[in-house]
C-alpha cells in the first residue's frame, strides 16, 4: 500500500534567492505570469518556469485559490485530538478523509489537532463522532468557527528574519 501523501515531513530542502523571489512573487499574486516574475528577478522565463516545477515538485510550493469556507456557508472548526500511544497512525487515518484540509501532529495539550470543514453542523458531528471512534483516539474537543477574522498564506520565506 502506498504512503499516503501527508505533505513534507522531513527536513525541507535549502532554497536560495531565486526560489524566495519566486515563491515571494507568487503568494502575493498566485497568477502573476512567468514572463514578469522572470523580468523582476532579471532571469529567462523558463528558468522560472523550472524552479516552479521544482518547488512543487518539493512540496515546498502549491498555488491555489484559496476560500473562506465560512463565507461559502460551510461549518469550520479544529479539533484537538488525543490519542493512547503514538499519534500517527490517527494522523493518517484522518488525513485521509476529505473534511479534513490540516493535520498536525503536535507538542503539548493535543497530540494532533485538525481543522475540517463539513457542508453543516449534522456533518461536522458526524465527522467528529468518526474521530472519537477511531482506535487509539483517547479524546477529542471541537472548536466551532464562528467567524474568520485573519487567513493570510504571504508569510514569505525568511522566517525571523527582517525584510
Amino acid at each position: 500500500m502506498a504512503e499516503p501523501h501527508r505533505g513534507p515531513i522531513s527536513a525541507p530542502p535549502r532554497i536560495d534567492g531565486l526560489d524566495q523571489g519566486i515563491i515571494e512573487a507568487l503568494q502575493a499574486n498566485g497568477r502573476e505570469s512567468f514572463r514578469a516574475i522572470a523580468s523582476r528577478l532579471g532571469v529567462s522565463e523558463a528558468t522560472v518556469r523550472a524552479r516552479y516545477a521544482r518547488l512543487c515538485g518539493e512540496d515546498i510550493l502549491q498555488v491555489v485559490g484559496v476560500t473562506n469556507p465560512l463565507g461559502l456557508g460551510f461549518e469550520q472548526a479544529l479539533v484537538g485530538v488525543k490519542t493512547a500511544g503514538s499519534p500517527e497512525p490517527v494522523a493518517d487515518e484522518i488525513a485521509s478523509w476529505i473534511e479534513a484540509d490540516y493535520v498536525v501532529v503536535t507538542a503539548g495539550q493535543y497530540d494532533l489537532v485538525v481543522e475540517v470543514v463539513a457542508t453543516d453542523r449534522r456533518e461536522l458531528l458526524e465527522v467528529t463522532n468518526r474521530m472519537r471512534a477511531l482506535e487509539g483516539v483517547v479524546s477529542t474537543e471541537t472548536f466551532l468557527y464562528l467567524q474568520m477574522v485573519k487567513q493570510l498564506y504571504d508569510w514569505g520565506t525568511r522566517v525571523g528574519e527582517e525584510h
